[in-house]
């Protein structure tokens, strides 16, 4: 297993000030066949195999297909009505901007999708949070306690006015601990995008495969946060997708992805699989920031020490599971429905 190596810097503040890239910028990045599979879902365009026989032959792929005329498509073996359909639709793929995840702001609206009417997270059904026993005497932990303690000594403890910078360095010091402890334990590689996503490669010799998706938000605006997260997981599930093997199509729909939505101080656990969403707890696991914290007898430091012990735990525990569960449907399918409860 390997994985890319960009570090996790970026905060959420930061993506949202990205523009939107096209679908061009998007379609320009696939192969042949990744192409035929993007084509394929677009149901309106309406081809049918030979078609897609056709771009496989000519080994259509990226910015060839967005340069091709109607003459060139009839020219290739299309008839004049898909030829005109494609050439239509590449012009709509020119000029549509994806929509950025800070973009969605409805939880409602996108909590539809799966059913749930709601405008809360309450509605969410539970999963049962697999969490990891992390050990008192772990360097990795005591290197995460010291790099908390001292961010707290020179931020101060967090509270709802804190910058979304200052937050993230404190999130990016459990998960940088997170994935040490789990590369550890597994033998696997993992990394952070600057996306805030934990990436991991689930066999050699294919692209790297999200296995996490983050998302730091504001104080009390934790719905938003999941209706970011949840879009970041639907995405995040398609570009795993576009990166496998045609061979490898069937596992999709048995295929799940973890989400983790955290302000820093509160950390909520997402389970996503296709058409289906749950959270680990009815409350989020919390990490308290005070300044009595740094006296190390307190019940305070204490308390900051449990958090943070709690929360490491359960981000190591969604790394192991993702990352070491069989690639089979079979198995794939079993954990997903072993892992759902009733709310």
């Amino acid at each position: 297993m390997s994985a890319t190596s960009t570090p996790a810097t970026a905060s959420n503040n930061e993506i949202e000030e990205k523009p939107a890239p096209t679908l061009a910028e998007v379609v320009r990045k696939l192969d042949t066949e990744n192409l035929i599979e993007f084509l394929r879902e677009e149901e309106d365009l309406q081809l049918n195999d030979a078609f897609f026989e056709i771009l496989h032959n000519e080994e259509i792929t990226r910015r060839t297909f967005l340069k091709l005329t109607k003459e060139e498509f009839m020219q290739d073996g299309f008839k004049r009505g898909p030829a005109t359909a494609l050439v239509e639709f590449v012009k709509e793929v020119k000029e549509k901007k994806l929509m950025v995840f800070s973009s969605y702001c409805s939880l409602k609206e996108v909590l539809a999708k799966y059913g749930m009417e709601s405008e809360g997270i309450d509605v969410i059904l539970l999963f049962s949070l697999s969490t990891y026993k992390i050990q008192d005497g772990d360097l990795h932990f005591k290197h995460c306690m010291a790099e908390i303690l001292v961010r707290l000594k020179n931020y101060r403890p967090l509270h709802e006015d804190c910058l979304e910078a200052m937050r993230n360095e404190y999130v990016v010091a459990i998960l940088h601990s997170a994935l040490n402890i789990a590369r550890k334990d597994t033998e696997k590689e993992f990394s952070m995008c600057s996306q805030q996503e934990v990436i991991g490669e689930e066999s050699s010799g294919r692209d790297a495969e999200d296995l996490i998706c983050i998302t730091e938000d504001k104080q009390h605006k934790v719905p938003m946060g999941f209706t970011q997260n949840i879009k970041q997981l639907e995405s995040s599930f398609e570009t795993n997708k576009r990166k496998r093997k045609w061979d490898e199509a069937f596992d999709d729909d048995f295929d799940y992805l973890y989400g983790i939505v955290t302000t820093g101080r509160d950390w909520h656990f997402l389970l996503y699989s296709p058409g289906e969403i749950s959270k680990g707890s009815k409350m989020p696991l919390s990490i308290e920031f005070t300044d009595d914290a740094l006296e190390e007898d307190s019940n305070e430091y204490q308390a900051l020490y449990n958090g943070v012990k709690r929360v490491l735990g359960a981000v190591v525990g969604l790394l192991k599971d993702r990352a070491c569960v069989k690639k089979s449907p079979s198995s794939k399918q079993a954990r997903i429905e072993g892992y759902r409860t009733k709310k």
